[in-house]
């Protein structure tokens, strides 16, 4: 039997995500989206380390590389991990990847151990979550998951080349997408590994934490109209200045989201003319609200859309509200969250239970089978730019509570199964 230690497969899978990164469309920073050469050569890379531990691999019809640790008992339902492998323009080199690289690890030492599952365990690397390329995510984990929209095919990139066009030039047919979901089949559940892309674990000193649920989210786009005037020689009391109002809105989304406890962010605003010497004629900004619990999303946006009008009202301008993204919260599996905890325990590291404030795969999965997720800690929380880091450590203590999960699940699969496994605990 081949042995090695859980270092090494940590080295391994820290390397694997280096190796990743080469393949980039743009050479000053990691940058591989949807259906490009890049991702076909991802998806090349991926396969090969899938092929090297015996598993049989393919790339459905929407572009989305898998790889099956097969089973030999007949009719078997299947495990599902694994993560997205495109990234945003000038991205990190772990966010999604490693979700895909470690399950890869977890099915080597499974294979070293030569330990046999009574399912099939596969693992999958999507296409599209980021959505950078057309402007829509989860792409590649909506095809798996049943809920593709047609009207899809139209979208365009940056180029003008539609969606439609880019499936055929990566080899697949956009009429075929269908054949890419598994909704029908015997799916025991979906487990996404991820890098946390915040600060909580780092804070509380812990490698790893388990997922309670993935919060939903409302985007809207405002528009205050003003009056634009000479900087000059418009007299104080007699403006009607745009950027102003906008401010005090602004101001009103941070008091109000602290109250509700939801978390809001105006990310992005334009201000017109934009000019040094006159006064503010129009204010565009963006408002992003979150939360884990909608009805706790749904109060603050009612309360936020309320408090914005009577400013609009008192200060004398147009105000628009105009909806732009609506997702609806999703929550993790209690069992599988409750078997991942025990996992973390049996790794010896204490168990935390944190909500993920940014979407994932995990999301469109959740329309066909049971979710769970494990978040990894990441240097400083930061994710989608160069300055991505994790530690060799940490991905060691992550693969160590996948195994630990592996065998509390089998144990927990035998006795609804009456199948005799056994996998021993790692320290």
């Amino acid at each position: 039997m081949h042995e090695m230690s859980f270092s090494q497969y940590a080295q391994r899978v820290y390397a694997r995500c280096d190796a990743l990164a080469l393949h980039s469309q743009s050479q000053e920073g990691m940058d591989r989206r949807y259906l490009t050469k890049e991702h076909q050569m991802a998806n090349a890379q991926v396969a090969q380390w899938m092929q090297a531990t015996g598993m049989h691999t393919w790339v459905d019809s929407a572009g989305n590389q898998w790889g099956r640790l097969k089973s030999d008992v007949e009719d078997a339902p299947t495990l599902m991990m694994g993560s997205h492998i495109d990234t945003v323009p000038n991205g990190g080199i772990y966010d999604g990847i490693l979700g895909v690289v470690l399950p890869i690890s977890l099915v080597e030492y499974l294979v070293d151990q030569d330990i046999s599952l009574p399912f099939h365990l596969d693992i999958v690397a999507f296409g599209d979550e980021e959505g950078t390329r057309f402007g829509t995510t989860l792409l590649g984990s909506r095809a798996i998951a049943g809920t593709w929209d047609e009207n899809w095919k139209t979208l365009e990139d940056a180029q003008g080349i539609s969606l439609e066009e880019a499936i055929k030039r990566f080899g697949s047919d956009i009429e075929s997408i269908h054949t890419a979901s598994r909704l029908q089949e015997k799916v025991l559940g979906f487990i996404e590994t991820h890098i946390e892309q915040g600060p909580v674990l780092e804070a509380q000193d812990l490698p790893v934490g388990v997922v309670s649920g993935i919060a939903g989210a409302n985007r809207f786009q405002i528009t205050v109209k003003g009056s634009a005037g000479h900087a000059g020689t418009v007299p104080m009391n007699m403006r009607n200045d745009a950027l102003v109002v906008a401010s005090e809105m602004i101001a009103a989304v941070q008091e109000i989201a602290q109250e509700t406890d939801v978390v809001a962010t105006v990310g992005r605003i334009h201000c017109s003319p934009n000019a040094v010497n006159v006064i503010p004629g129009k204010v565009e900004f963006s408002i992003d609200v979150r939360s884990e619990i909608d009805a706790r999303r749904e109060t603050a946006v009612n309360i936020l859309r309320q408090v914005l009008n009577k400013i609009a009202i008192r200060r004398n301008v147009d105000f628009k509200w105009q909806v732009t993204h609506g997702a609806k919260a999703v929550l993790c599996d209690p069992q599988l969250q409750h078997l991942l905890t025990e996992a973390v325990t049996a790794s010896d590291y204490r168990p935390i239970t944190l909500s993920s404030g940014a979407g994932h795969d995990a999301m469109a999965m959740a329309n066909m089978c049971p979710i769970a997720m494990l978040f990894m800690r990441c240097e400083r929380g930061i994710s989608h730019h160069p300055d991505e880091a994790i530690t060799v450590d940490d991905v060691e203590a992550t693969l160590k509570v996948l195994v630990n999960f592996m065998s509390i699940y089998l144990k927990e699969y035998q006795q609804n199964k009456n199948t005799i496994m056994s996998l021993p605990f790692v320290n």
